[in-house]
């Protein structure tokens, strides 16, 4: 498709697969139970769009922007979101597996009733991210912004917390592993050590 605006177009169900975008302004478009196996969208923007009960595979969203729009249920498998930015969306039991989403910017984003398992978040902005109680196991945070974040009781084994500053984030509650606990002790300033032999 090469049109430059859709708007409040229904395209509930259908399937996306192998569909290429490029610069083109989605609004009000129904994109709910749609599927897309290697959809590839770049530098797209979506503004009060719905996502409710997509399923994306190796699919692409490179440089887009999410604007007011809802996730509900949808699942992306492997799918790339590099550069994307989103404000005022809700991801309510959003599912994401896999895939590269580094250096996408989540700021103040809610991610409590969200999923999202050994996907590649580098450099993402997650400021005031609200995740208490989320399920964030094996992400790649490196460089990662989390000031502000929060993950209590959140599950996070698995993640790589190199960047997590445990003084400007909260965790209480969350559900770590025992090399987490050597990263975020460190981070408060500790020296870690084995036992001393007696």
């Amino acid at each position: 498709m090469t049109e430059a605006d859709v708007r409040d177009a229904d395209w509930y169900g259908e399937d996306l697969s192998g569909h290429e975008h490029t610069g083109v302004r989605f609004a009000g478009v129904d994109l709910s139970e749609t599927t897309g196996d290697g959809a590839v969208f770049t530098d797209c923007t979506f503004t009060d769009c719905r996502f409710t009960g997509a399923k994306y595979t190796d699919a692409a969203f490179v440089n887009c922007t999410f604007t007011g729009c809802s996730f509900f249920q949808a699942e992306f498998d492997e799918c790339k979101f590099v550069g994307s930015r989103f404000a005022r969306c809700t991801f309510d039991l959003m599912t994401v597996a896999g895939g590269d989403w580094s250096f996408v910017v989540l700021a103040g984003a809610d991610l409590h009733r969200a999923t999202l398992g050994a996907v590649r978040m580098r450099e993402a902005d997650l400021t005031k991210v609200q995740a208490a109680g989320a399920t964030l196991r094996g992400l790649d945070l490196s460089a990662a912004e989390l000031d502000g974040a929060d993950l209590t009781g959140a599950d996070l084994r698995g993640s790589d917390l190199t960047a997590v500053d445990p003084r400007r984030t909260e965790l209480a509650g969350a559900r770590i592993d025992v090399t987490q606990a050597v990263v975020l002790v460190t981070a408060l300033g500790l020296d870690v050590r084995p036992d001393a032999p007696e």
